[in-house]
């Protein structure tokens, strides 16, 4: 079954009958079998925004570590696929929602696994805070673009049509996500195909106009060779931002109990939008080098001027006025796309976690039409519109800190999930050596990869210069609050553990939960 409007069984249905899952995890209502293998896939893909992620890192990556950026995609793709396996396999046997939080809990205990879901979820909050804003600046750039007029452009500078924007695209997606995968599985398939149709033309039009430009650079080998970054500290921050650009493909696991073949197809579709991903990154990067150089001046790509937006640089001179256009659309498309895809994971973390007690009881009730995590969707979409509005209003620095804090989380909950791969099944390591590599060398290489940056971003955030630049109390703002989201989940935890104190006991989900009947 290869199409996202597969519909569930009688039994998937409102009343029917009970569902049995294995791995000791519950079924909770959600619509079985209406997500096949290309679906899934769609879902990564959608998530992790392609065409969004190369327009506003080509350029800090460029400007971090020169012509070896595509080393570096290559770098920051491998710990993503070690880490890759290590949900598949943790899939294999326990098919949950909860991903990361479910896994966790029952290598690690109540409390890790508490923290690696407020990871998860937090890290979707700040993801689709600023996807909604960039939609929002594509939005009113493309109606200036098409109208001709520089003052509707500018619309996006009046902050408060800037918010008012963002809180309609996220109440717009909100509503979509509500309704299930399958309301638009043929937008998102269209719009995930014109991301990888954009993107191939730019990379053919680059090619042909390599040599074009004063900046253009003839390829290398060595743009492959990540030895050959000036610095460790270069190569680390060039890491960082290669990590974030492949985020979100675990949207595909999140979706796993409504995916047919539940054990198998997530991982499957996982590792399919990962390949997709890192030649779209490689193609794209060396093409772009190509064509205008990774220098600081005219259309390099570390050029300050145009960094943060590569793309809306580089579509005139490299496409022409008339198909320039065109990555305008595709940056647009792209970041809609993955603000609906982005709600699939943080919603159903939600629902997995009360559904275990772990959040209040209202969290985990399922729509009955749609099947879908209702309450907890349109609880993400609230705080979404409000974590985003209250930092614009503070300030337009913490906004920007803010999602620099991102790559903090990402690390945190990946790394965590890759470690109780490899503890879960510490004992089937000797049974063969497939076992040994995909639960357990791989895993944990992966994790001990994602925990070194990790480590290295926390103490490179400690400096004000990082990020906006701005401090407090002598300590970078982005250290604050990454460190500060962290101790957020940590009161919430505490607070939590005396008001429903069984699953902090470990009553209602550890390793050896049996399998539980669960009517819908």
């Amino acid at each position: 079954m290869t199409q996202l409007d597969a519909r569930p069984s009688a039994g998937d249905s409102a009343g029917g009958a009970p569902r049995v899952r294995g791995g000791g995890v519950r079924a909770k209502g959600l619509g079985g079998n209406s997500v096949g293998l290309t679906g899934s896939a769609v879902i990564g893909i959608s998530t992790v925004a392609p065409v969004y992620c190369l327009t506003s890192t080509l350029g800090s990556t460029a400007g971090e570590v020169g012509l070896q950026m595509p080393a570096v995609f290559l770098a920051g793709f491998l710990p993503m696929l070690l880490v890759a396996f290590a949900y598949r396999e943790l899939n294999r046997v326990m098919p949950d929602c909860g991903t990361s939080f479910t896994w966790t809990v029952k290598a690690f205990g109540p409390r890790v696994g508490w923290m690696c879901g407020w990871g998860l979820v937090i890290a979707s909050i700040i993801v689709l805070s600023n996807l909604a804003g960039v939609a929002t600046s594509f939005f009113w750039l493309l109606a200036g673009e098409i109208t001709g007029s520089d003052s509707v452009a500018a619309l996006d500078d009046n902050k408060a049509v800037h918010i008012l924007t963002v809180l309609v695209l996220i109440a717009i997606a909100t509503a979509i996500s509500y309704r299930g995968m399958t309301a638009t599985k043929g937008l998102q398939y269209a719009l995930v195909g014109l991301q990888l149709l954009v993107l191939a033309l730019f990379t053919a039009m680059a090619f042909g106009k390599a040599d074009s430009f004063e900046t253009s650079v003839s390829f290398s080998m060595e743009w492959l060779n990540p030895f050959a970054v000036e610095s460790f500290a270069a190569f680390t921050a060039g890491l960082s931002l290669s990590i974030f650009m492949y985020w979100g493909w675990d949207a595909s696991l999140a979706a796993n109990e409504e995916t047919a073949a539940s054990d198998r197809t997530p991982g499957r579709a996982a590792l399919i939008a990962m390949v997709v991903l890192v030649g779209a990154y490689l193609a794209t990067g060396i093409a772009a080098q190509m064509a205008v150089g990774s220098g600081e001046s005219g259309l390099g790509l570390a050029n300050p001027d145009t960094s943060d937006n590569v793309f809306a640089a580089l579509a005139g001179p490299l496409m022409g006025p008339g198909l320039g256009i065109l990555l305008f659309v595709a940056v647009l498309a792209s970041a809609a796309a993955s603000l609906q895809t982005t709600f699939i994971p943080v919603a159903r973390t939600v629902l997995a976690m009360s559904t275990y007690a772990a959040l209040p009881p209202s969290y985990a009730k399922v729509n009955t039409r749609f099947k879908t995590p209702g309450r907890a969707t349109v609880v993400a979409g609230v705080a979404t519109g409000a974590f985003y509005t209250v930092m614009t209003l503070v300030s337009e620095n913490v906004l920007i800190d803010t999602i620099y804090a991102l790559g903090l989380m990402i690390c945190f909950y990946y790394s965590l999930t890759a470690f109780a791969c490899a503890w879960y099944f510490r004992h089937d390591l000797t049974r063969s050596p497939r076992d040994l590599l995909f639960k357990g060398l791989f895993p944990l290489t992966g994790g001990a990869l994602l925990a070194a940056v990790f480590a290295k971003t926390l103490y490179d955030m400690r400096d004000p210069a990082y990020g906006s630049g701005s401090a407090v109390l002598g300590l970078g703002s982005v250290f604050v609050i990454g460190v500060g989201l962290l101790l957020l989940g940590l009161a919430l935890m505490t607070v939590l553990s005396r008001r429903s104190p069984a699953f902090f006991r470990g009553e209602t989900l550890t390793r050896d939960t049996p399998s539980l009947i669960v009517p819908e």
